[in-house]
């Protein structure tokens, strides 16, 4: 019995050293997010607006560069930016829109995985729910957060084992933004525009 007892309390305190706090799994998976950043970052965001529905979009960028595929109720759009130059397919009015870009300007692509980067500024993060793989954790804006853009809270779910991140979601004003499917390596010819893969589109070239 004693070797029974003394068994059980060895794996009790296994169990408790190796469990993990909220800020210590967002640390984790960014510092994971960091060692692929040179790769090129992956992934879907999700918009979803009352009556309208929902716009999905993908996105593959590196550093500046960047490609957008996405739509909603059939529409085609497409964006590409090499860094200097952005590319936009409209598929409604067909038509392609070439414009010259800030090289100091942070696009909105690199922006919006910032969501993933920094969680704890400005958020007290907690343990929502953990399964056997992932934790869900809870993303309340601190009372000292005065940004009155971010919102009240978020949902972060993390993969265990990898730390990668799942997906991000919050709710503002109705609308709800999740960005999933995150993954990492982008093949450079993703990030080329080819004028010739819409035949027929007019140009409108506003350099």
């Amino acid at each position: 019995m004693k070797r029974l007892i003394g068994l059980f309390a060895a794996l009790l305190f296994a169990a408790v050293s190796y469990a993990q706090t909220a800020e210590e799994i967002v640390a984790k998976m960014e510092e994971v997010m960091g060692a692929h950043e040179k790769d090129g970052i992956i992934m879907t965001m999700d918009i979803k607006m009352p009556i309208i529905g929902t716009l999905s979009t993908r996105t593959w960028f590196i550093g500046d560069k960047y490609r957008t595929e996405g739509g909603m109720k059939n529409v085609k759009l497409v964006s590409v930016c090499d860094g200097t130059t952005e590319w936009t397919y409209d598929g409604k009015s067909n038509e392609i829109t070439i414009v010259s870009v800030d090289p100091d300007h942070k696009s909105d692509e690199a922006s919006d995985a910032e969501m993933f980067h920094n969680v704890t500024e400005g958020y007290d993060v907690s343990i929502k729910k953990e399964t056997a793989t992932e934790w869900q954790i809870l993303c309340k804006k601190s009372k000292d957060n005065t940004n009155k853009d971010d919102p009240k809270t978020m949902t972060l779910v993390v993969a265990k084992g990898t730390f990668y991140p799942v997906s991000i979601s919050a709710k503002m004003s109705g609308v709800t933004v999740t960005l999933r499917d995150v993954d990492f390596g982008v093949d450079e010819s993703v990030l080329t525009f080819n004028i010739s893969d819409y035949p027929g589109a007019k140009i409108i070239d506003k350099r």
